[in-house]
């Protein structure tokens, strides 16, 4: 049924993605903070989503095509990475806390990495190949802008988002997309992107927001918005395609 829908229509192959990943994910983290763990029934329905999508993509022959293969670009053609590097470390610019239980510390963190993996596959991998084929400028935009907007759901899935933070979320994630479908488009390698998602993911766990304020939180995201933007335009401009030494 899978590979039936993907051979029809690789579009809507990825609509129904995003929409059962996104509604999946979110009855998972409602039923969890009803029953009092975060974490404990996203996460296996996290893992299934991933496990299915792994196997499909490996039983179809599909690495390379999304991206789970070597760059094709020299790391030093793309400033070795260092800006993604950066990136990782964006959740502990306040300083490192235990914010919950140990048990619900290590779900969480299980959890953020199939978010990473799933999100970069479904929004650089499905999307942005899918589109592509119209034209790279509004696969480019399309994929950035998506990934951004779908951060808005963090506001109703009980995870507990304050508006503010959520709002300038949407903001830097939207830049960090770009950013990522840019490496992805350049190299034809999402592995990258993927490591540096499900890192920057993992580590929100521990960020020690309570010491942020508005001012911080602002000034974080501009930070954030200027680093991924800059390095998705020096990608853009200074990278091409199938570069070599």
């Amino acid at each position: 049924m899978i590979k039936k829908l993907y051979e029809k229509s690789e579009i809507w192959f990825t609509v129904v993605w995003i929409i059962a990943y996104i509604v999946l994910a979110s009855i998972g983290d409602n039923i969890s903070a009803d029953i009092g763990i975060i974490k404990i029934v996203t996460l296996p329905i996290l893992i299934i989503l991933s496990v299915i999508l792994f196997i499909f993509v490996k039983k179809n022959g599909l690495f390379e095509k999304y991206g789970l293969c070597k760059s094709e670009i020299p790391a030093s053609k793309m400033l070795f990475y260092i800006p993604l590097i950066v990136l990782m470390t964006i959740n502990l610019w306040h300083g490192v806390a235990m914010n919950v239980s140990p048990l619900e510390s290590l779900l969480r963190v299980l959890s953020m990495l199939c978010v990473g993996f799933l999100e970069e596959m479904i929004f650089r991998g499905f999307l942005f190949n899918a589109m592509v084929k119209d034209g790279v400028k509004s696969a480019i935009i399309v994929s950035s802008v998506t990934f951004g907007i779908g951060h808005i759901v963090n506001l109703i899935n009980g995870s507990g988002a304050e508006l503010l933070p959520n709002i300038l979320q949407v903001i830097y994630a939207v830049a960090i997309g770009f950013a990522f479908v840019m490496i992805y488009y350049k190299t034809k390698s999402l592995l990258p992107c993927i490591v540096t998602h499900c890192l920057v993911n993992a580590t929100n766990t521990f960020a020690n927001e309570a010491t942020a304020t508005s001012q911080s939180i602002i000034i974080k995201c501009a930070v954030i918005t200027i680093i991924a933007g800059g390095y998705a335009l020096y990608i853009t401009l200074m990278v091409k395609d199938k570069e070599t030494k």
